[in-house]
């Protein structure tokens, strides 16, 4: 907000909202400061995603051309892309603050207007898992987005009236990997959407490399190779396993890491040479166990390896659908042919 209002910082008090959402960032960048370390700060560092980053340097550039705020930002696709990465760097490249927060965190009116109070021109609000936002929390960005103000109620029953508040000119970044579960109205409200997808080995390669730079681990091309090619096409994944791999390194005395002590190293994480792990085993393993390979519904699959269908949904099975093991049809999902083959299972008949 630009200037106080005693209204508003009653009404803001009554909401509790402060304290709680405050304590809630701060636990969050606690919990996320090795991976922040991490993290690229510019777009000339940031590695993959080539079409995106062309459009989105031509965006950032108009914008400061103009000296006027970015348009809205909708971004999307599988978890460990990238998302939260790209907000932190349109925040460095506008050289403006970042303020973030996650859709679930944000209850009520106050948490809302706890993340907008203090904005400044141009600044940029991050909500990550925007598509669970509640419905009263998004009608309020509405507003907000496409006018820069706010309504809020003030007092209770015949005397609660509307107060107007003005919002200066910002940008919302929202990060999504369920696009589809986003309401029209808040999806038309950005400018700016694209998606995100999984990495080619070559460009996780050089994201191994710059990781193991920055942790003193000297690795070899093909040792950052094989990390990358275990590594679901995801960043995050690639630099969790980089991490697992260091430590056997250190471990074992190894001047450097080369392809046998990657393979080694994740053989005994149980990660195979495709990037699946023990859930991924286990999800493909019950359905030609107990449902002759399919077709099955998800919930049922997921109560029978003991997982969450939403874990499964946006964690598990979207890379098995980009490797083709898993197929999804009206009646359910199918194992694939290519899917029996990976785990040395003998291929019915039908799929022969």
């Amino acid at each position: 907000m630009t200037e106080e209002n005693p209204q508003f910082n009653t009404w803001f008090e009554s909401q509790n909202a402060t304290d709680e959402l405050l304590r809630d960032v701060a636990a969050n960048e606690r919990d996320h400061q090795d991976e922040l370390s991490l993290r690229p700060k510019y777009l000339r560092e940031y590695i993959g995603q080539g079409a995106l980053k062309e459009e989105l340097a031509v965006y950032l550039q108009a914008a400061k051309m103009r000296e006027e705020a970015l348009d809205h930002v909708l971004l999307f696709g599988p978890p460990g892309l990238g998302k939260t990465t790209l907000a932190m760097i349109i925040a460095n490249e506008l050289d403006v603050h970042l303020k973030t927060a996650s859709g679930p965190a944000i209850e009520k009116g106050g948490d809302l207007v706890a993340l907008l109070n203090g904005l400044e021109p141009g600044d940029v609000l991050f909500i990550d898992e925007i598509h669970r936002l509640p419905m009263n929390i998004e009608e309020m960005l509405y507003s907000a987005m496409e006018d820069y103000f706010i309504d809020i109620m003030v007092g209770q029953g015949p005397t609660a009236r509307a107060v107007h508040f003005p919002l200066p000119p910002f940008t919302l970044v929202g990060a999504t990997t369920r696009p589809g579960m986003l309401s029209k109205p808040l999806r038309d409200r950005f400018g700016i959407i694209n998606s995100l997808e999984y990495y080619q080995p070559e460009d996780l390669q050089q994201i191994v490399k710059r990781t193991a730079d920055i942790f003193e681990a000297p690795i070899t091309e093909d040792g950052a190779y094989a990390v990358a090619s275990r590594s679901r096409g995801t960043p995050r994944i690639a630099n969790r396993l980089l991490k697992r791999v260091r430590d056997f390194a250190q471990v074992a005395g190894a001047d450097s890491i080369d392809t046998d002590l990657v393979e080694m190293a994740l053989d005994k994480l149980r990660v195979d040479q495709k990037g699946l792990d023990d859930t991924d085993h286990k999800l493909l393993n019950a359905m030609i166990d107990f449902y002759h390979g399919g077709p099955v519904g998800l919930n049922t699959i997921a109560a029978n390896i003991g997982e969450e269908s939403d874990t499964l949904e946006s964690m598990v099975e979207p890379y098995l659908l980009q490797l083709g093991f898993l197929r999804r049809t009206p009646r359910g999902r199918v194992v694939t042919e290519a899917g029996y083959r990976h785990l040395g299972r003998p291929v019915p008949e039908d799929l022969a």
